[in-house]
């Protein structure tokens, strides 16, 4: 979508310079891309769902004559549908990929860089990425990987890039990186790495890394793209003038085989269709919760960059692209502190320790105590013993994840009932009472 001016007695919001130019169908606003862009009418039975197509093989007119597909782990009408779709929405996409799984995706992209790489990555990444890093990566191809936080590194700290900077990424801690200044750091290094941001927990609808000059975005589709629980599947998108890592990265998709099923695909597309309703009312929801853990007297921390009293919170604005920032300017006259929607992830500090944050977790009814997050209904977990259990204490320490913090994935729910969830579950983890 063409970026616009935007003002308010708040902030203002000022275009990217320097976008390519749109094809006709970036034209088409976030959400008329969501539910279009992939899913043309089938012109034999002018079916305007695609159907699901499960044939593993083709039949080809003469040897190498056939109509796009041969083998199904090659190509797939479902999964290129769907890639037609996430090249849409992440904006200054040009490309995608679908693979089996988030991981599947790292492995793939990390084993594009071959034997003895180095790469920089944010240092509180998810637990199965530090693991594949530090364990599988590590051992099988010598892959080095230094942890920073790139909340805070300057270019002098910066100066240890090699390869690539993987997984600028927001978790459990939330932490809000500057990615104009990364990618401005990489582009002036000798040795000119990719800059990677793995867009999951904003999703494309309050994240365009694309549009700030990062050269990958990685999904867990698993989370807020397909939003119901309910589908295993991650993806990369590139920009236009990364024909040649496209192509590379095509060739392991299909050489290493970790694709998604047809059923999968089909299931993903439908579930991005309604992207932009969910991640409106999710990061409505979550604004609510944080404001209401941030009045309460059994919390110490609140996380959530949406927070005007978050200490970043100029950097989410700057950092919206345009159809969020048009959002979030339509919400303005419900917050006029100066907070907005920025997802649907809040993370907090308990006060106590594990006991309360156990008590916690097993006093909230709306909130499943599950790992995961992004699915249409709100989960909470501890990423100390759950999604960061396998990080080493000292390093989770270091780093911010106590027995103290808490995640939580603010569903789509009546935001006054998971209000009044969090705040009965912390009255009964702390005091005791209900």
């Amino acid at each position: 979508m063409a970026p616009i001016a935007l003002g308010s007695p708040i902030h203002r919001y000022t275009p990217l310079e320097g976008l390519r130019k749109l094809d006709k169908d970036e034209l088409d606003g976030f959400g008329t891309r969501a539910i279009h862009v992939g899913s043309d009418p089938d012109p034999t039975t002018g079916a305007v769902i695609p159907a699901i197509s499960l044939s593993t093989t083709y039949k080809q007119e003469g040897v190498g004559n056939h109509k796009g597909f041969e083998y199904s782990r090659s190509g797939n009408p479902n999964r290129t549908a769907l890639e037609r779709t996430l090249a849409s929405l992440e904006s200054g996409g040009a490309y995608a990929l679908a693979f089996a799984s988030g991981s599947a995706t790292t492995a793939t992209v990390l084993q594009s860089l071959g034997p003895n790489a180095h790469i920089v990555s944010v240092n509180d990444v998810y637990g199965g990425t530090f693991r594949y890093m530090t364990r599988v990566a590590k051992e099988n191809q010598g892959l080095q990987t230094t942890f920073v936080d790139l909340e805070s590194a300057d270019e002098d700290k910066l100066t240890v890039l090699s390869e690539m900077i993987p997984r600028v990424s927001y978790n459990p801690t939330l932490r809000l990186i500057d990615i104009p200044h990364i990618v401005a750091i990489a582009r002036s290094h000798r040795s000119q790495p990719l800059v990677l941001v793995d867009n999951t927990f904003m999703s494309p609808f309050y994240s365009s890394p694309l549009l700030h000059g990062a050269d990958i975005v990685l999904h867990s589709l698993t989370k807020y793209i397909n939003g119901h629980s309910d589908v295993v599947m991650g993806a990369v998108i590139l920009p236009s003038h990364h024909v040649a890592l496209r192509d590379r990265l095509a060739f392991l998709q299909n050489a290493i085989g970790a694709v998604p099923s047809a059923y999968d695909s089909w299931l993903a597309q439908r579930g991005a269709k309604t992207l932009h309703l969910r991640m409106k009312e999710h990061g409505r929801n979550a604004l609510l919760v944080a404001r209401a853990l941030e009045k309460s007297p059994y919390v110490k921390e609140v996380i959530y960059p949406g927070l005007a009293s978050h200490p970043r919170h100029e950097l989410a604005w700057r950092l919206l692209p345009p159809h969020a920032a048009r959002f979030v300017q339509a919400e303005a006259e419900h917050n006029p502190d100066g907070s907005f929607p920025y997802g649907g992830m809040v993370s907090f500090r308990i006060r106590g320790g594990i006991e309360e944050s156990r008590r916690f977790l097993s006093a909230t009814r709306l909130f499943t105590l599950a790992e995961s997050l992004g699915g249409v209904e709100s989960l909470a977990e501890l990423p100390a013993l759950m999604t960061h259990g396998s990080i080493p204490p000292a390093e989770r320490a270091a780093i911010g994840i106590g027995e103290d913090l808490i995640r939580l994935s603010v569903g789509v729910e009546e935001a006054a009932d998971l209000v009044w969830d969090v705040e009965q579950a912390l009255r009964v983890a702390v005091e005791g009472r209900a």
